[in-house]
């Protein structure tokens, strides 16, 4: 498997993984994933994807601002994507 493959696995496997079952997290994830990520750097896909590790409740309350993720790197991504949404 040459690297091309590799890249197009790995962005096939966080698409999935972008895909939360609540519509709410599904909206903002899976076109982040779809338009940005690749953009991204290396550091800023590796916090990506540790957002992705995180549970489905935390994600819902941080999208909503009901809280901020402790980590300030995962802040960060969070404030990013909610961007993206949200216009000043």
């Amino acid at each position: 498997m040459d690297s091309t493959e590799k890249a197009a696995l790995e962005h096939r496997r966080l698409w999935w993984h972008s895909r939360r079952g609540m519509l709410e997290l599904d909206v903002l994830l899976v076109p982040y994933t779809e338009t940005v990520y690749p953009t991204l750097s290396a550091d800023q896909q590796h916090i990506y994807q540790r957002l992705l590790a995180c549970e489905d409740q935390d994600l819902f309350n941080w999208f909503l601002e009901k809280s901020k993720p402790e980590d300030t790197e995962l802040a960060a991504m969070v404030r990013q994507i909610l961007d993206r949404v949200q216009p000043n």
